[in-house]
């Protein structure tokens, strides 16, 4: 499948080209804040990394790390932001240093907590110098304690010049929904912080990714609808949709059998309401399959992109009994694969159980 230009984000890259100006042309004493939210799947990394890519002049830093899924640690963003740096040049006790870059062999802590905060402050400053830097933040709603209040301390930080770049899912999706309702509110209360909150594409915005992949074929208004449908507006479920039938007629999109999106697109008011569990046998429709306790923890593993051998060592089964079990999924589903399955979860925010390894 061809390259897909970004598409309905138009407004959203003008605030970060402004947000940007502010930082080159020193006009704030401490960093300017962008905050991205919206669900999972609808474009916030892309849009941070076309923003990114059109920023002039060319930032001299930019500093860039996200949670990690399954094992979260203290000071995971910075961790991630140290990873294949040399810091040997960094005027920083080496084994605290070693400690926030969470090295194996790094000394037991011994530090207080408040220390290591004003090290981990130091130490981005360090990175950012004399800047201009970009210090993004992907998937703020997964990030360890520490690393909150890290973030936090940055977005007020004096004299760093620096475009801070938040990229979350609404605060209720969060590991610690409470923490993650007190970061953005700091984050969103700096002045001239940026809130953006990226909704589904709409119909028209559909269909002119449609005309970017097959192009000389523009799509009628029903297929166009017909598609926003199948995909609620998701930008990821699209693109998974097209990936799908990627060499083949536009009409296949909508002609062959699958998990649906809800014809009312995600982040629309009724998408916020509380997901919809299993249902019991008996009832029908496409949204009320009967699952197993067994088939929900395998879907949340699935959904969290694990492997048939990570499940199995997640919930201590083998990997011939997950496999039957992913079997039973699609088929209660109508997936045709493992990501099918899994944006089928998503899309109706099921409560599945967050994966915990053995």
């Amino acid at each position: 499948m061809m390259p897909v230009s970004l598409v309905g984000r138009a407004r959203e890259l003008a605030e970060f080209d402004r947000a940007w100006s502010t930082v080159v042309a020193g006009r704030r004493a401490a960093p300017t804040v962008v905050v991205v939210t919206g669900g999972a799947g609808v474009g916030k990394s892309l849009l941070v990394a076309a923003a990114l890519d059109a920023l002039t002049p060319r930032p001299a830093v930019v500093l860039s790390g996200a949670a990690r899924v399954h094992s979260p640690a203290p000071y995971d963003w910075l961790a991630a932001v140290l990873s294949g740096r040399d810091t040997s040049l960094l005027d920083l006790p080496p084994d605290a240093l070693a400690w926030l870059a969470q090295h194996p062999t790094s000394p037991q802590e011994r530090y207080a907590p408040g220390a290591l905060l004003r090290l981990a402050v130091r130490t981005v400053r360090l990175l950012v110098g004399a800047g201009p830097a970009v210090l993004v933040v992907e998937d703020l709603h997964a990030l360890d304690p520490a690393s909150l209040n890290l973030i936090g301390e940055l977005a007020t930080a004096a004299e760093l010049p620096a475009l801070l770049v938040v990229a979350t899912r609404p605060a209720e999706e969060a590991v610690a929904p409470d923490l993650a309702v007190r970061a953005l509110a700091r984050l969103c209360g700096v002045p001239g912080a940026v809130r953006q909150h990226l909704g589904p594409l709409r119909s028209a915005e559909v269909a002119e990714v449609l005309s970017q992949v097959y192009p000389g074929s523009r799509p009628s208004g029903r297929l166009a609808t017909a598609v926003w449908r199948r995909t609620g507006g998701n930008p990821f479920a699209l693109t998974e949709l097209l990936a799908a039938h990627a060499g083949q007629p536009m009409a296949t999109l909508i002609a062959t059998s699958g998990p649906r999106q809800s014809a009312r697109p995600a982040g629309s008011p009724r998408s916020m309401e509380p997901a919809r569990s299993a249902r019991p046998a008996g009832t029908s429709g496409v949204d009320e399959v009967e699952l197993t306790g067994r088939e929900v923890e395998v879907l949340g593993c699935l959904v969290a992109g694990m492997s048939n051998k990570q499940v199995a060592k997640a919930l201590g089964i083998s990997v011939r009994t997950v496999t039957v079990h992913v079997s039973n999924l699609l088929r209660k589903t109508g997936a045709a694969s493992r990501t099918e399955v899994a944006l089928w979860a998503v899309r109706r925010r099921l409560p599945v159980p967050a994966p915990v390894e053995r």
